[in-house]
């Protein structure tokens, strides 16, 4: 039962509602009818692919029908949605939970002997392959991968062969096509073995190129790779990409410790100063950010030319220099002591950020990082302790 009525159309008396008068339209009308006097006028009809419980993605064109049942055949062009979302992620935005169903989908007009190429179920690994694939007809099968991308699925284990296994046989692979091969990214080696996939689905692994826009090369050739798509890079701009992310983690934690540090600059001989934690805060936010801005930023960028092979080492160099333009920026107005804090904070910040960006290179393996992490960690808490002293200790000897 309807407790509330809705309002009747403006060209209609402000007092009546709709149903109260023999003359006026129903409450319900056809969805054809133009002259709907409730509400605004009806809005596109529903997919007849829609089913209740279920969305259908924008990137989804329509289905085919396969032996096994649908499968969804999807866009290979990027749309306005995918490109803002894109960007939301690449700054840490809900990138924890950025993933597509796994199952089979299409593009172009797959037959029994189109090719099966695997992938992720993280998006952006969905949307890197999907946009190669212009003009080419061929299956997309998709493991769960929990949303996380090829490689690093590998190495956690969730792009792995039980799941390989596992989807082909779920979704009657078998029956869609009447060769036995599947292309898996080459990145998902580390966690996929190729004779157990065989053992466990019937199907053959053939180990694709590392970038998704070599697939079409790689299928022309014959399902050959060249040396050239076996090799990782990681390009400037592979690098950049990745810095947004890594700065995505830090308001989080900085603006608490930019209130303790200017909680802490205006403690001294006076016992506190509003206007020395003021003067003296701004030069610990300075350091901060230069800090910050050293590690995240500048090691990632000039990585490949900046002296040392640990991370943390490259960031304490460019901890340093970021350091000593801070230092000298604030000379007029800072004791030694001051300057010295300003210098070993800076350091100590740039080099754990720098390290923190190890994980995102292919030129370390787990066992490297952990390795290097025992070592850095003591070394980083002691010199940001010793900015610390010396900081508080700088506003007594003033």
């Amino acid at each position: 039962m309807l407790e509330q009525k809705e309002p009747c159309c403006e060209t209609q008396a402000s007092a009546c509602q709709c149903g109260d008068t023999p003359n006026l339209k129903p409450l319900f009308t056809s969805a054809i009818d133009d002259d709907v006097c409730c509400g605004p006028p009806a809005g596109p009809a529903s997919s007849s692919y829609e089913k209740a419980g279920y969305a259908v993605w924008h990137f989804v064109e329509d289905f085919v029908e396969t032996p096994a049942g649908q499968a969804p055949r999807v866009k290979t062009r990027m749309e306005f949605p995918d490109i803002l979302h894109t960007a939301k992620v690449r700054l840490g935005i809900h990138r924890n939970n950025y993933k597509v169903a796994p199952g089979l989908y299409c593009v172009g007009n797959p037959d029994s002997s189109a090719p099966v190429l695997v992938t992720a179920n993280y998006k952006l690994s969905f949307d890197t392959l999907r946009q190669e694939l212009s003009g080419l007809d061929a299956w997309l099968l998709v493991v769960d991968t929990r949303g996380i991308n090829v490689w690093c699925a590998a190495g956690k284990g969730t792009f792995s062969t039980q799941e390989v296994v596992h989807r082909v046989n779920q979704i009657g692979l078998a029956k869609i096509v009447e060769h036995r091969q599947i292309i898996l990214p080459q990145l998902a080696a580390t966690g996929t073995s190729a004779r157990h996939v065989k053992k466990g689905c019937g199907f053959e692994v053939i180990w694709g190129p590392v970038r998704a826009d070599d697939i079409k090369a790689f299928l022309a050739a014959g399902k050959e790779a060249t040396p050239h798509m076996r090799q990782v890079t990681f390009t400037l701009k592979e690098r950049l990409v990745l810095i947004p992310v890594e700065l995505s983690f830090i308001p989080q934690y900085a603006l608490w410790i930019i209130l303790g540090l200017f909680v802490l600059s205006g403690i001294g001989s006076h016992i506190f100063s509003f206007e020395v934690a003021w003067t003296r805060g701004i030069m610990t936010t300075v350091a901060l950010i230069g800090g910050i801005l050293a590690g995240a930023v500048v090691v990632p960028a000039l990585l490949p030319w900046i002296p040392g092979v640990a991370f943390a080492v490259k960031g304490a160099l460019t901890g340093l220099v970021a350091g000593l333009i801070v230092a000298l920026y604030f000379w007029s107005q800072s004791t030694l002591l001051e300057s010295l804090a300003l210098l070993f904070c800076t350091s100590a910040l740039s080099s754990f950020m720098a390290m923190n960006f190890t994980g995102s290179t292919p030129y370390t393996s787990p066992s490297g990082v952990e390795k290097e992490m025992r070592k850095a960690i003591p070394l980083q808490a002691l010199a940001g302790l010793i900015a610390l002293v010396t900081w508080i200790g700088a506003a007594f000897a003033s």
